[in-house]
């Protein structure tokens, strides 16, 4: 045999200083990176939100999607970048929102939507204003809510403190991207006008609001400028004070307190906020896009000491906080890493029997774990608890060669090698085995790395992380292990061989039971084979019972409530049902589950209510959030007059998710889009009895008071348009026509009717305008009065006009089931020109779904090609890939025993199962085509590959699956994810360790007789070349 020294294991051994330093090198690296890398939940994931919001004082839900948001929203879809748009218009306002592509810069994307929108204001109706551009998603779930509390200061002086102090601090804290108040009752001046004094004197509103409007006279009037000095010039006639106001002269007979009244007040209340049922301010955090939940948690922490300081007579209350969670999951997954290093540490020395290897083994996780912790740094990921979970599942693999190497060396120094020779060749034996898994290994991960869905956003790090390790890991094993080996004594503290212990007599046990086995399976392959297949079928049956959702349900320390009194109803009467609904909570307080009970009454609309219950932490409570939740459901239903609905927050911040299906039916006019939704849910009701109690979000129950204007006859009397608005809009819901600037604060002015002035909508047509001649005439001259129902909410979809559709889904109905019963049901009864489209989870989940079933087929296509290439052969790469459907049957008996669902996390189970079941297979089947090789028959090269090999499969087995029981015993919080990759991992590649053991023996067996060994192409090439070069030689000594 050749004797090479300039390979990597003679390099190895020759050098060791050079090794110790390199290896030293990547600890290092690893130990700066941990000063430096970010730590968060989860990858960013976040796409580009850009939302806008406009606002249009006293404008139906009509008039804002006709003339607002149909304007906006086109505007805005043509934007660059743009993945997705939808919109929804209410009362006085409307709302868009924009998702742009993942590579889209935010800040980029914000100022060109505010180009867009600049562009198209001046289509938009006189009186729209406040058009606000965001820079995140409007409607996402706050990370942070805070509560301003006072025991004797009002309302009114408790929003002064939030608006002019408290907001403006948290907003400046960096990857705030909004602070919403809630329950604030902000100071304006109110001038109350009696109707009927007015008329007496021959006024109109149009007369009040001409002198209102003089109030802030405060304006620039140039300056004086000499040779030396400038002299500003300003006109001050503003007024501020009530009985100032009420002198303003509205003509030479008539003062402006002779009509009406002015005085400053709280504005009339639009939500109410309490905590633990006192009135307090709410403040609600969202954070930009891509920004850092952890880092802003920490900053709000720091103002809230700092205001609490700083503010007389009022606190700041933290009510809830995202990082909770977060922190207590990392925490948790560092717990599971170092548990896990622990056992593989056992593991190790139970199959090595001695110390010694075993620490060479150790000293190779915390150096391949440094180094993953170094690239972690450097390609800009995070420390977050994907991440983490990678490094808990790649401490079982970084081990797996390392195990090779070192017992093929002590199996060499078993056999009598000397120290050095046995390093060298023991590690050469095995190089292409370790490269053909570590290469077979990173191609499963990387396609994990680069789907395109959110899934591929959600583990594009948990993919790179384990590719990485493992990379490492191999390095590792080639150098540092051989190294170290060669060092040991003769004895290496190997155990006495001549008197074994009871480890070793029932490992010697177990090779003998295994031999009789393989005997008898070699000896009937057909049979075993054809039991393998009937084990893949019962899976194949099975799966489709195993549930499938998006997400497994987590138990995140919140409950969340909404609910929905009739349309119409005010905050008096949605405070009532709100109370009911806290009245459930309170044992849940005095029980120690819930911390505190947070509602806003009036959240969206004054119909509505938001009611978040914090849970005590995990370790203090004994039931979970599924369980709370499960409890509060019927009693919520019992409630009369309002709908509750109790929903529970996830991480990937989907709004409502959890136990519903919503979709939305699009077309060109909502009647037409009701009228087949009325259609679709009947077929519903009647077809599809596990959507439980589905509900159309589009209801035409808002009463509303419809003022049909004969606009010829206004012109005949010579009374304009905008006359009749002021008025009627001022009379009925008030109307802004100043803004006071007082002690530096902006005060509004607002004319309103007085008290049982309006009390009917026919007192409406006693309200005069003033003509052009002049003389008042009532309205009654030219309107007429119609009360009809309207939507309280119109939404759009993609520019479409759309109708969203809410069922709750039976215990035991899946997300997915459902949409494809939906699915079905739609083909069958809509009409054409309405289409349906899946949002939110659903959503998610199919196109989730559907990149993960192409990520399985390019991961088995790239290891099939990875094994043809390394191995020279396509019937190598044949035999270890067919193995690999039998694994994944394994995983799914697995889940459907552990009661585990199909979710993101346990789908990219599976695909690491891929690599595990092929790093297996090619331990038994390389080393079986050496045997080949040096002449042996099909069957006793593969019997003594199998039964060489069954140690190391078994350790690195025993290391990966034993390395991911504490993500299943674990607990607190996220242990619902860690649960579901851990069963995968457990469940799965321990039962497929099975199939490996039995079913790779067999397929070479049945397989391998068909094609000859690798050696005998290398001996023909050789032969030919040597042919050749005797042709040339005697062409060469022939005579010309």
């Amino acid at each position: 045999m050749t004797t090479r020294l300039g390979d990597l294991p003679s390099l190895a051994v020759r050098r060791p200083t050079l090794i110790v330093v390199l290896n030293l090198l990547i600890i290092v690296a690893g130990l700066s990176a941990l000063l430096g890398v970010e730590v968060r939940e989860l990858p960013d994931v976040d796409r580009p939100w850009v939302s806008v919001r406009a606002f249009f004082e006293g404008a139906s839900p009509e008039t804002m999607d006709a003339e607002v948001t149909s304007v906006i929203e086109a505007a805005v879809a043509r934007v660059a970048g743009v993945r997705e748009i939808s919109s929804a218009s209410e009362e006085d306002n409307s709302r868009i929102w924009a998702q742009f592509a993942p590579n889209v810069n935010i800040d980029v994307a914000a100022n060109d939507v505010r180009e867009a929108v600049a562009g198209v204001e001046r289509r938009l109706p006189k009186g729209v204003d406040d058009i606000v551009v965001v820079k995140a998603d409007t409607n996402a779930r706050p990370i942070i809510r805070l509560a301003l509390r006072s025991s004797h200061l009002s309302q009114e002086a408790l929003t002064y403190l939030a608006e002019e102090d408290v907001k403006p601090e948290l907003t400046a804290i960096p990857g705030v991207a909004m602070v919403n108040l809630f329950g604030e009752r902000r100071r304006v001046l109110r001038v109350i006008v009696d109707p009927m004094r007015l008329a007496s004197y021959h006024l109109s509103i149009d007369d009040i609001s001409r002198v209102l409007r003089s109030t802030d006279m405060d304006v620039p009037a140039g300056s004086f400028k000499s040779e030396d000095q400038l002299l500003l010039v300003r006109a001050d006639a503003s007024l501020w004070q009530p009985k100032d106001v009420e002198r303003l002269a509205i003509n030479d007979h008539v003062r402006l307190g002779d009509v009406a009244q002015a005085s400053y007040g709280p504005k009339e209340a639009q939500s109410h906020t309490l905590l633990n049922g006192s009135k307090v301010i709410g403040l609600t955090l969202v954070r930009k896009a891509k920004s850092n939940t952890i880092a802003i948690s920490d900053a709000v922490d720091r103002s809230i000491e700092n205001l609490n300081r700083r503010l007389k007579g009022a606190e700041v209350i933290k009510i809830s906080d995202d990082a909770r969670f977060i922190r207590g999951s990392i925490r948790e997954v560092l717990q599971s890493l170092g548990i896990a290093t622990l056992i593989v540490i056992a593991v190790i020395y139970v199959f090595m029997r001695a110390l010694r290897p075993t620490l060479i083994l150790a000293a190779t996780i915390p150096i391949a774990l440094a180094g993953t912790l170094a690239a972690i740094w450097l390609l800009g990921f995070s420390i977050n608890i994907l991440t983490l979970l990678a490094l808990v599942l790649a401490t079982g693999m970084i081990v797996d060669d390392a195990i090779v190497v070192v017992e093929n060396i002590q199996r060499q120094r078993h056999l009598g090698k000397p120290p050095l020779a046995a390093s060298v060749l023991g590690t050469r034996q095995v190089f292409f085995a370790v490269l053909a898994t570590t290469a077979t290994l990173v191609s499963v991960f990387l396609p994990i790395a680069f789907l395109p869905s959110v899934a591929g956003r959600l583990f594009s790090e948990f993919g790179f992380v384990l590719a990485i390790a493992v990379g490492i890991s191999s390095f590792v094993a080639l150098t540092l292990c051989p190294m170290l080996a060669s060092r040991l004594p003769a004895s290496w503290g190997a155990p006495d061989l001549e008197s074994p212990n009871l480890l070793t007599r029932l490992g010697n046990s177990i090779v003998k039971v295994y031999e009789r086995l393989l005997d008898f399976t070699l000896g009937a392959p057909v049979l075993i084979l054809g039991l393998a297949i009937f084990s893949a079928l019962g899976a194949v049956i099975i799966f489709p019972t195993v549930d499938r959702e998006l997400l497994p349900k987590e138990d995140r320390g919140a409950i969340i409530i909404y609910m929905q009194g009739p349309d119409g109803v005010g905050l008096d009467y949605m405070d009532r049902q709100s109370a009911k609904a806290e009245a459930l909570l309170q044992p849940l307080v005095e029980r120690g589950e819930v911390s505190n009970i947070f509602a806003i009454v009036g959240r969206w609309d004054l119909n509505r209510v938001y009611l978040l219950a914090p849970l005590t932490h995990w370790s203090k409570r004994s039931r979970t959030q599924k369980e709370i939740a499960k409890s509060l459901r019927g009693p919520l239903k019992a409630i009369p007059g309002a709908t509750a609905r109790v929903s529970t927050p996830n991480s990937l911040n989907l709004r409502r998710s959890g136990g519903r299906l919503e979709f939305t039916l699009t077309g060109g006019n909502y009647s037409a889009i009701a009228s087949a939704a009325d259609a679709f849910l009947a077929a519903i009701h009647n077809r599809l009895p596990n959507l439980d109690d589905p509900e159309i979000e589009y209801q035409q129950t808002q009463p509303q008071l419809s003022i049909k204007v004969d606009r010829q006859r206004a012109e005949d009397l010579g009374i304009a348009v905008e006359g009749i608005t002021a008025t009627l809009r001022a009379m009925v819901d008030g109307l802004e026509v100043a803004e006071l600037n007082v002690n530096d604060r902006t005060i509004p002015v607002r004319i309103e009717s007085a008290a049982g002035a309006i009390n009917d909508p026919s007192d409406l047509q006693n309200l005069f305008v003033r003509a052009s001649t002049g003389k008042l005439v009532p309205l009654s001259a030219f309107i007429t009065l119609d009360e009809v129902g309207v939507a309280a909410e119109l939404d759009r979809a993609g520019q479409k006009r759309a109708i969203e559709i809410d069922a709750p889904l039976a215990p035991d109905y899946s997300l997915q089931q459902a949409m494809a019963d939906v699915e079905a049901l739609a083909d069958e009864i809509l009409p054409p020109g309405i289409g349906l489209h899946f949002i939110r989870e659903a959503a998610t989940l199919k196109e989730t779904s559907h990149d993960v079933e192409i990520t399985f087929a390019v991961a088995i296509l790239i290891v099939f090609l990875v094994l043809a290439a390394q191995f020279e052969s396509v019937f190598s790469a044949v035999v270890i890939v067919l193995t690999v459907p039998f694994g994944l049957a394994a995983a799914v008996f697995a889940l459907k025993i552990t009661d585990t669902s199909l979710n993101i996390y346990s789908q990219i189970g599976l695909v690491m199962l891929v690599g595990l079941m092929a790093k297996n297979g090619i331990l038994v089947v390389e080393f079986a085509d050496q045997l080949r090789d040096r002449g042996q028959s099909v069957k006793d090269a593969v019997r003594e590959a199998a039964i060489t090999r069954l140690r190391p499969v078994m350790m690195t087995m025993l290391s990966t699956v034993l390395g991911a029981l504490p993500l299943i015993l674990g607990s607190g919080p996220g242990v619902e994810a860690r649960a579901a990759i851990g069963w995968v991992v457990f469940g799965g590649l321990g039962l497929a360790t099975i199939f490996t053991l039995v079913l790779i023996p067999v397929l070479y067996f049945l397989l391998a007789r068909f094609r000859a060994p690798r050696i005998q192409a290398g001996q023909r090439l050789t032969e030919q070349l040597r042919q050749s070069e005797n042709m040339e030689d005697v062409e060469y000594l022939s005579p010309s």
